[in-house]
């Protein structure tokens, strides 16, 4: 079934929740284990079925921000969201206390217990409100940015479309364009720092009134990181920073001579050669016909799930008006299919993006035999492995992409995978000092930004855009209003990418075989055994780290960078 035929129906929460508690009734008169297997299968079928219509309207919402129907129907769920799982956690704590709960866990993957667990800890109806609240800001903030209209090179453009000029050959341009681009957030700064002002001390009475010191913990549960802490990662972005920081600034002075420049500017970071940057050939179709000529050659597996990609319209590449910002893969239990969602613009991002999300994709369609709904989805490190690791998986065919400038493709993404490392910790390390601090006011938050950006990359220069330099950029990044928490998981996948790109340079059929292995495996483990089933190092290892990123560096000085 086409995308555009899948019908949509709003959940009758009331007929929902008695149906789900019926069925717990008789969970708990079950006289034996099996008995309540199958009801918990009963159970996660009317959740898949919650799950299936709050993504699609999910889809349909961001594909068009100012359709009116899905904008209201994008309201109830940030009403109903919370209501629901007040329900889903009655069925979690039924689980929990059954008196057949050895003989259940024989019978499902221990992950699925240990995330009920988790869950449990991150609601009570007592936040109910708290949470429809939350929801409804998240949803002023993608608003907002989706509103963006920006009047530049005679057109309104969105903030995808800007993307072209953000890189343009022309120094003047760039920074012209630059400008433009941060106008937006510098004219609706004021906003900005109201909604996430209100989410920060809303989110910090929540875990008040759950028993947390602050949102920290409470972040990490809802996050489902059952095998390590925010002491492992405070590890880790040290690690980063005496390790990657220094190859990254390496990096950087090389970029400063390559494209020219007597010093490097905020808006030069983004431009990588003076010849421009590679762009993809062709339109979005042409580029999906080229993606579907490197999936029949990968594997036959890949060449099957992408033509059902696009049989079923299961894509929205293309920027347009009215489309939300960003990129992502989603899941509709209903179908047993995944959805692309992407800002297609005509720089080498559409390719990385379409790369990225696929391997997510394939990721949750090779989960999709789990009942368990937790199951489709690892946890979002874990997840990130599949698609950053894909992005390199399909090195081979990017000449498809960029023709003669394939080589120069794979530099550059190369150099953005390890510079973007310490940004990423630079956006969890200030999320950390953030909710440990929650009464700091806006402007003390853009200071702290400051602080921790020139830490993890020194190089930055933003003289003479006053809202950059008193530390606005953070702004742009909508996880940090969105899914608090959920970035430090780029840079731990990051690590596992790297691995997983030297690994199919020394022997891609059996890299393919684990890869795919640990496709399988989906979210019924957690993130460090995950990485044991795909025969992948623990990146909370300092030494894994150092021994990786020499592997890179090195892989990086093989390419002449001047003849590009």
């Amino acid at each position: 079934m086409k995308f555009s035929d899948v019908r949509y129906i709003r959940p009758d929460l009331t007929i929902l929740g008695e149906e789900i508690l019926t069925y717990l009734k008789v969970f708990k008169t079950a006289e034996n284990a099996e008995r309540q297997n199958e009801i918990i299968s009963l159970i996660n079928e009317k959740r898949k079925f919650y799950d299936t219509m709050e993504n699609i309207c999910y889809i349909r919402h961001t594909v068009n921000t100012l359709d009116s129907f899905y904008d209201r129907e994008n309201d109830f769920f940030n009403e109903a969201g919370p209501e629901f799982f007040s329900v889903v956690k009655k069925f979690y704590e039924a689980v929990l206390n059954s008196k057949f709960i050895d003989e259940l866990k024989a019978l499902r993957p221990v992950q699925f217990f240990n995330l009920a667990e988790v869950s449990l800890k991150i609601f009570s109806d007592e936040v109910i409100e708290d949470l429809q609240n939350e929801n409804k800001l998240v949803s002023e903030y993608d608003k907002l940015i989706a509103s963006a209209k920006i009047d530049f090179a005679g057109k309104k453009l969105t903030l995808a479309e800007m993307g072209p000029y953000l890189t343009d050959n022309n120094r003047d341009m760039r920074k012209t364009a630059h400008e433009a681009y941060f106008g937006f957030f510098k004219a609706n700064e004021d906003e900005l720092d109201s909604i996430y002002d209100q989410l920060v001390h809303l989110r910090h009475k929540i875990a008040l009134k759950l028993g947390y010191d602050n949102f920290i913990d409470l972040a990490y549960a809802r996050m489902g990181r059952t095998d390590y802490s925010a002491k492992e990662v405070k590890v880790f972005r040290e690690a980063v920073h005496k390790f990657i920081t220094p190859v990254s600034n390496r990096l950087m002075e090389r970029q400063e001579k390559r494209i020219g420049v007597d010093h490097l500017m905020y808006f030069d970071n983004r431009y990588s050669f003076k010849t421009g940057n590679p762009k993809p050939n062709g339109t979005e179709e042409q580029i999906v016909d080229s993606a579907k000529k490197m999936y029949k050659e990968l594997s036959n597996e890949t060449n099957e799930f992408f033509n059902f990609m696009v049989a079923d319209e299961m894509m929205d590449l293309t920027a347009k008006k009215g489309k939300a910002a960003g990129g992502y893969c989603t899941y509709i239990h209903g179908e047993k299919m995944p959805f692309i969602f992407s800002n297609f613009n005509g720089t080498f991002g559409d390719v990385t993006v379409l790369t990225h999300e696929f391997g997510h994709a394939l990721q949750v369609y090779s989960g999709r035999h789990y009942n368990e709904p937790e199951f489709v989805w690892p946890t979002t490190e874990a997840a990130e492995i599949f698609s950053m690791g894909m992005e390199f998986i399909t090195w081979p065919w990017m000449n498809l992409f960029f023709g003669e400038d394939d080589e120069k493709f794979k530099f550059m993404h190369m150099q953005n995978s390890l510079t973007f490392i310490p940004y990423g910790v630079t956006v969890d390390e200030f999320q950390h000092k953030v909710y440990e601090n929650p009464d700091l006011t806006p402007k003390e938050r853009k200071t702290l930004w400051s602080e921790i950006e020139k830490k993890y990359m020194p190089y930055l220069d933003y003289s003479g855009n006053e809202y950059l330099a008193q530390g606005g950029f953070w702004q742009k990044q909508g996880h940090i209003y969105e899914v608090p928490f959920y970035y430090i998981d780029y840079t731990l996948a990051q690590i596992s990418a790297f691995e997983i790109y030297n690994k199919f340079d020394k022997d891609r059929q059996s890299a393919w075989k684990d890869y795919l292995d640990m496709c399988g495996v989906a979210g019924s483990e957690p993130f460090t055994k995950l990485l044991e089933k795909g025969k992948l190092s623990n990146p909370f290892d300092i030494k894994v780290i150092k021994d990786i990123i020499l592997k890179v560096e090195k892989q990086i000085s093989k390419f002449d960078d001047s003849k590009f």
